[in-house]
């Protein structure tokens, strides 16, 4: 064999393995991925290979379509369930569409609504193109929605518990101030203008938003050392803080008016003319269902909104910095809007009504097998429907100061 036959052949050998070497100390020293440089033999062999090029770009395909399932659920989720609980509140009779709470609870759907259709579309185009949050206007605008809709739904719930709470503990004051449809819609006006104009501060240059680690979302930039900036973000948090306190102290003390009525209606001596009396003044159970709705929708919200609040004081004070933690708490916020809907829907009046006759029904066959005697023949029957809230406000006390607008008709109680 000639010399140059023999050197070309050595060098095709000494080739390879070199290239077996690189392979197998780069899979020794990097198990879980193997860094390809353009220094390295093999990379030119293996770029012309059309399996290598087409099947990475087959399996990045197949993940952007595995994480954009997430957020088109969620916005399909959001945008059905409030479209479904706006028409529900619509048709619903003409005295609780006139009503102050009724009419905080749409507005309430219809933030949870805006919310999903504004801020999914933009969400689910950056999974589509991840430079799509890389524009400074896309992102701060993407922030604003997030500052405003967590705000505004916070807001709405605190004053779905105010009016709650004007309503039952101080009826002179609720009466005085007029509050109705007309009241409720300034106040849901009041609280857009305001609130737009507080989250629209960082896009004024007072605070600084930005896209976060996992790249699929902006919010302001809550560890920077900036006075003015720190300060908005301390503030903003404040607020939300404040708002979950207030919703929680004012649901706590309705809920002890209304026991307190139920002691002191249970403790009063009790004729016939009474019981009659009561049953026509609060026979109806809205103000049992205007609570439960309360009651549940402000669980809901709280514990969707506390996450994203706690990560704006733990950037702030503990400079904790956790991507995993920021992306489960703003996917945590998201599903608020989704879940909202659906206590209006379940627990509508009509369906309400029901639940309560179940309820009754099994207390009257729990009664009727205990062999004690009643003491009264007017006291079974308080007994028996003891667990309904509206009975607690039988005092004729407290119904004589029940607001001048209140309408009391005859109901029978079998039909509730």
């Amino acid at each position: 064999m000639r010399l140059p036959e023999k050197i070309r052949l050595l060098t095709s050998y000494l080739l390879m393995k070199g290239v077996k070497e690189e392979m197998r100390a780069q899979i020794h020293n990097r198990p879980k991925e193997i860094s390809l440089t353009n220094n390295s033999p093999w990379v030119s062999v293996a770029m012309e290979n059309s399996s290598f090029t087409h099947g990475s770009a087959s399996m990045n395909e197949t993940a952007v379509e595995t994480a954009i399932l997430l957020p088109i659920f969620m916005f399909a989720g959001g945008a059905i369930g409030n479209i479904i609980a706006i028409i529900v509140l619509s048709v619903s009779r003409q005295e609780r569409k006139s009503s102050a709470f009724y009419t905080l609870v749409c507005g309430l759907a219809v933030t949870d609504l805006l919310g999903t259709c504004l801020a999914s579309p933009v969400t689910i185009a950056n999974y589509l193109d991840p430079h799509v949050l890389t524009d400074e206007h896309v992102c701060e605008f993407h922030s604003f929605l997030l500052l405003f809709f967590s705000l505004a739904g916070l807001s709405n719930i605190f004053a779905m518990a105010a009016e709650r709470y004007l309503a039952i503990c101080c009826p002179y004051t609720y009466q005085r101030w007029g509050v109705d449809r007309r009241f409720a819609q300034k106040v849901l006006f009041l609280i857009y203008i305001s609130h737009i104009f507080f989250c629209c501060l960082p896009m004024m240059g007072i605070a600084k938003s930005e896209r976060q680690t996992s790249k699929t979302w902006c919010f302001i930039d809550r560890s920077t050392h900036d006075p003015v900036a720190a300060t908005y973000s301390i503030l903003y948090g404040a607020v939300s803080l404040l708002l979950i306190l207030g919703t929680m102290v004012l649901n706590l003390a309705v809920c002890g008016a209304l026991l307190l009525m139920r002691q002191r209606t249970v403790q009063r001596p009790v004729t016939r003319g009474s019981v009659r009396e009561r049953w026509k003044a609060l026979s109806s159970a809205s103000e049992t269902q205007m609570m439960a709705v309360l009651v549940m929708t402000s669980a809901v919200v709280l514990a969707c909104s506390a996450p994203l609040v706690v990560s704006v004081f733990a950037h702030r004070f503990m400079q904790y910095n956790d991507a995993e933690a920021d992306l489960a708490a703003i996917r945590i916020a998201a599903v608020n809007p989704i879940l909202d809907p659906w206590i209006y829907i379940l627990l509508r009046r009509s369906l309400f009504r029901r639940l309560l006759s179940l309820s009754r029904r099994g207390s009257s066959i729990h009664s009727n097998s205990s062999s004690a005697p009643p003491r009264n023949p007017f006291y079974s029957d308080m007994m028996k429907d003891s667990h309904v809230f509206t009975q607690l406000m039988c005092n004729a006390s407290i119904v004589t100061q029940l607001p001048a607008t209140v309408k009391f008709t005859p109901c029978d109680p079998e039909n509730l």
